[in-house]
């Protein structure tokens, strides 16, 4: 919880409003008006730990040599257990992060399914009309090329608030880089969420909805595709789930 402006940093990274504070610092807010997201790690992909996990933190444990511990189960059987969560009243709905479109066939062809997952928070572009096409919300993850921390991202990488292209629409209309590329997002039909420390930068974040993007300003977008991976997360590439070996 941030005193200084009553907000709470979520697990997606986005900031809400919550409302006010007493002396205590206590916080009172309805839940009718937010929907919080939380990601089950893969330290805890044993079915019965998938409700523990959800009602405490989830730690990145490391060895004696510092390398990321993992777990391997069956993605259906997490996904099952998730369900009971659903079930249970402890989530309004259920999703995945960073599948890809093998993975999700494998959880939409369970025959045991009761919800699909209702979003992806992925950054691959060639999945989102296979999601289209089965109702599923793509989710932009590092919509704005992520915070660069050099645990997750390659410091040799390009900025993407720095392309030139983006820096020119962002000129043509009289907004700011990151604000093209969160509207460009939106207009594909994907939804964004982006992460800031900074009150100006959230406050300009909302004007996403106060412009629109030309068609030929898409299609110049599209043109930027490079099929790059900010986050590749190479630190569980030997996991056999690892969703980024497959082209999408």
């Amino acid at each position: 919880m941030d005193p200084k402006y009553q907000r709470v940093e979520l697990n997606d990274g986005h900031f809400m409003s919550v409302g006010q504070t007493n002396k205590t610092g206590s916080c009172f807010y309805s839940t009718q008006f937010f929907n919080f997201t939380l990601q089950l790690w893969c330290t805890f992909h044993q079915p019965e730990l998938v409700q523990p996990a959800l009602e405490s933190e989830t730690p990145l444990p490391k060895d004696e040599n510092g390398k990321v511990m993992f777990d391997t189960v069956d993605l259906c059987a997490i996904w099952e257990a998730m369900e009971k969560c659903k079930d249970a009243g402890l989530a309004k709905s259920i999703g995945v992060s960073s599948f890809n479109r093998r993975q999700l066939e494998m959880i939409l062809n369970n025959p045991g399914l009761k919800y699909k997952p209702i979003y992806n928070q992925v950054r691959q572009s060639k999945l989102l009309d296979f999601c289209k096409s089965k109702d599923i919300v793509l989710v932009a993850h590092s919509a704005l090329g992520t915070q660069r921390h050099k645990l997750w991202v390659d410091q040799n990488s390009p900025v993407l608030l720095e392309d030139p292209v983006l820096c020119a629409l962002a000129k043509k209309h009289k907004r700011s880089p990151a604000l093209i590329a969160l509207r460009y997002q939106l207009q594909r039909g994907v939804v964004v969420l982006a992460k800031s420390y900074n009150e100006q930068r959230i406050r300009e974040n909302v004007q996403v909805f106060e412009f629109q993007l030309t068609s030929e300003d898409m299609k110049v977008l599209d043109g930027l595709n490079r099929n790059f991976r900010y986050a590749v997360m190479d630190f569980l590439v030997d996991h056999p789930d690892y969703p980024f070996s497959d082209e999408y």
